[in-house]
């Protein structure tokens, strides 16, 4: 083996694939079984946190930076003057055990550029992923990205050996593909989607009949969005991932600030990048979508189209609907105490749970991981909440926002208080 080449085939491919965000801790569980190497239960994948907090990793790489396609938005496109690069199935494979037992990673994440077409392709990510099973009785993590036009065969056999399958829809609206990538369509993308979907269920309810049924695609799958290639809105963009939430039984939508990568008239100039807080925004949305009971023609409107950028989306619906306030901690629904500010979900839980015995204070919810300094504008506890004098006033944002400030401030001047210290230094 080249050991040189493949260095550089790595290097090449693992940049290329940072462009593609569509993944994250799975919560899959294949077990390790028969000495094999590896598990994928309680593990994730590259450099993200699980929900307890534990950075994982995982090896991401593109099988092929060639491609087909000359999608405007996309930096692997075949009229970009760029080194090309491409593994072997076999040089993938080793690549993957060979990291894994040095303890560099927990899994694999493989997705490609298209070369000669879907099927060519897609049957070479189902190669890596089988003979990492059945040859290296490898049980870790595999997410496969699936090859829009690839054949039902061809994605029900990549279900059969990855633990989540994923296929991009790229720019959130059909009229966005067509303008960045016109030999695309959302059709191709949504058909392999609705397939998985139906895979999931079908085996699901076969696995109740017969214990041996195999697992297929046990995490799910996930797709992302590029967020500011176009023009749509985080309406339109929160719209169209409620609908794949719904509809496709998606685990997850990931939202990807678009990074130029060339200077074309479709595209927004070179140098203007989609600011990080936006993309971070549509991230709490989404979230308000799948954990706190929020639709999202609630979260926006078509007159308020975007994400208020200073404040959290949560924040910003209790601020336009003032009305719904204040919560009553003691006695109002679970459904309504999630809508508070500050209130996460499982100090949310906390507080229906604990309330049947006590009467709860601001005191209490900061004990319980409430962020008191803007839920406490929201709610009614039982002694008296000085704070709710503010929930009318028009200035309530300034407040929150000042507080808030105040808050890191304050944190700033004690850690930099430390940093000159003497005695903290010697």
């Amino acid at each position: 083996m080249n050991y040189d080449r493949i260095k550089e085939k790595l290097e090449i491919l693992a940049d290329a694939a940072k462009y593609d965000v569509s993944c994250s801790s799975s919560g899959g569980n294949r077990k390790n079984k028969e000495k094999g190497l590896g598990n994928s239960s309680a593990s994730g994948i590259c450099h993200t946190y699980t929900e307890d907090g534990r950075c994982v990793s995982l090896l991401k790489i593109l099988l092929t930076n060639f491609c087909i396609y000359d999608c405007a938005y996309c930096v692997t496109r075949k009229s970009n003057d760029i080194q090309r690069a491409a593994f072997t199935v076999e040089e993938v494979v080793d690549l993957t055990i060979n990291f894994y037992r040095r303890n560099y990673i927990e899994g694999l994440f493989l997705s490609s550029g298209i070369f000669k077409n879907a099927d060519f392709t897609m049957e070479r990510l189902v190669r890596v992923a089988k003979k990492l099973r059945l040859e290296h009785n490898f049980n870790g993590y595999i997410h496969l990205k699936t090859i829009p036009g690839a054949s039902d065969d061809l994605m029900r056999e990549a279900g059969l050996y990855a633990d989540r399958l994923s296929v991009n829809l790229e720019i959130p609206t059909e009229s966005g593909l067509k303008l960045l990538a016109p030999d695309k369509n959302h059709q191709q993308m949504i058909q392999p989607m609705g397939f998985v979907k139906n895979e999931i269920i079908v085996y699901k309810d076969e696995k109740k009949k017969f214990k041996l049924v195999p697992k297929f695609a046990p995490a799910g799958q996930s797709t992302q969005l590029i967020i500011g290639a176009t023009s749509e809105t985080d309406f339109q963009i929160i719209k169209v991932a409620n609908h794949f939430y719904n509809n496709f039984n998606l685990k997850r939508v990931y939202y990807s600030g678009y990074v130029p990568v060339a200077d074309d008239a479709r595209l927004p100039a070179l140098g203007t990048q989609v600011p990080m807080v936006r993309e971070n925004r549509l991230y709490q949305a989404d979230w308000l979508m799948r954990f706190y009971g929020f639709k999202a023609d609630e979260i926006l409107e078509k007159n308020n189209p975007f994400l208020d950028l200073e404040v959290d989306p949560k924040l910003g619906w209790a601020l336009r609907n003032i009305h719904q306030f204040p919560v009553n901690i003691q006695y109002d629904s679970l459904e309504m105490i999630l809508r508070v500010p500050g209130i996460g979900v499982k100090s949310a839980y906390k507080i229906v749970q604990t309330r049947r015995f006590q009467q709860l204070s601001l005191e209490h919810i900061k004990k319980m991981g409430g962020a008191t300094n803007r839920a406490k504008y929201f709610i009614t506890v039982a002694n008296t909440n000085k704070y709710l004098q503010y929930l009318d006033s028009v200035h309530l944002k300034k407040v929150i926002l000042n507080e808030t400030k105040s808050k890191f401030e304050k944190q700033f001047s004690t850690q930099m208080s430390l940093l000159n210290d003497t005695a903290f230094l010697r």
